[in-house]
């Protein structure tokens, strides 16, 4: 179904910190240029503190992604060489009249309080109203299909929210019935989430749905938290001329995951580390198969941003504590954090 909704734009660039200026935090730095490799990872799940520069370097990934094709005026920018992930207006227009373009990665802001209609889409009033017409406007989970959606505060998402953004997760495809509209449209996202874990948890389903969580902290060094300030003081008095400091910088990480993304599926992974992930996953108890999926996915793609041809246990031991810290069973014997459990069971499979 095709709309007057204007195509997903990106977000502001001109205005966004760059990506290669944030101090420090290289866990979350790597595991967000992992998925601008692989989407398939399965999306980051950020946690920390307040004010350690969370929403700043998550939102600053947008002018790092490459542009992808898409279909011409498309509300979902589908993809013209996936016939079967097409919308139902894309689907309906004959293939020599679909017209292609180079449109940005959607990074989209999913706001904290955000209705239901907001995020699935819901009748165009106006067109409604003035028209007579019964028409969609699309959604929030429209502007984010074959990008990123973005959820600020995730562990306070309201539970139904939760419920809609699973099943649109599992599925990849958002189905709106609703005052007397049917819409089913594509929706793969890759889902980034951000919050401070003193004001609360998220549910389980939720937690597994992101392949990787990465942990934060504020800076305690005197030279970084003067460095930091330094920047950020420097971005806001003149945001144009900060940024042109770090273009090339932003452009070598540019050219770094679109020739890591056009590598992956060359990525060879032997069996020795495919091994070493399967018994790493066992020892630490992790439920299900996804830990060992998320595991060669991240360092595969972690590998082809290092030029490298095969994944290794040293790419294994780099994503590890990312991939498996929050799919841990806790264990009332072992009072040991997430992450240093990890380690420990790193350490001790890889010795060798």
């Amino acid at each position: 179904m095709r709309t007057g909704a204007p195509a997903a734009k990106p977000l502001a660039r001109a205005a966004t910190f760059p990506f290669a200026a944030i101090v420090g935090q290289e866990e979350m730095k790597q595991a967000l240029t992992i998925v601008a490799v692989d989407p398939r990872v399965g999306g980051v799940l950020v946690l920390g503190d307040r004010g350690t520069g969370k929403s700043t370097t998550i939102r600053a990934l947008a002018a790092l992604l490459p542009p992808v094709r898409a279909v011409a005026g498309c509300a979902y920018h589908c993809d013209p060489a996936d016939a079967a992930g097409l919308c139902a207006a894309c689907r309906a227009t004959p293939r020599g009249r679909r017209r292609a373009a180079m449109v940005p990665v959607p990074v989209v802001d999913l706001p904290l309080g955000a209705t239901e209609d907001r995020i699935t889409g819901a009748l165009d009033l106006e067109q409604a109203l003035v028209h007579g017409v019964r028409a969609f406007q699309p959604g929030l989970l429209a502007r984010a299909h074959r990008g990123f959606l973005y959820i600020d505060e995730v562990n306070l998402l309201e539970d139904h929210l939760v419920d809609l953004l699973l099943d649109v997760a599992a599925s990849g495809e958002n189905l709106v019935e609703r005052e007397g509209l049917s819409v089913r449209h594509p929706a793969r996202i890759v889902l980034i989430g951000s919050g401070n874990p003193e004001e609360g948890d998220l549910r389980p389903q939720l937690l597994d749905r992101f392949g990787l969580s990465v942990e934060v902290r504020t800076p305690d060094t005197v030279p970084e938290r003067m460095e930091v300030v330094r920047r950020r003081d420097r971005f806001e008095r003149d945001p144009a001329r900060f940024a042109a400091e770090w273009d090339a910088a932003q452009q070598a990480l540019r050219e770094r995951i679109a020739a890591a993304r056009e590598a992956i599926d060359g990525i060879d992974v032997p069996d020795g580390p495919l091994a070493h992930a399967a018994s790493l996953c066992l020892a630490l108890g992790a439920d299900g198969l996804r830990g060992e999926l998320t595991l060669m996915r991240a360092a595969r793609a972690l590998a082809a941003l290092e030029g490298q041809t095969a994944v290794t246990d040293a790419h294994l031991r780099a994503v590890a504590p990312m991939a498996l810290r929050h799919r841990l069973r806790r264990d009332p014997l072992d009072e040991a954090v997430a992450t240093t459990r990890v380690a420990r069971a790193v350490d001790e499979l890889l010795a060798a």
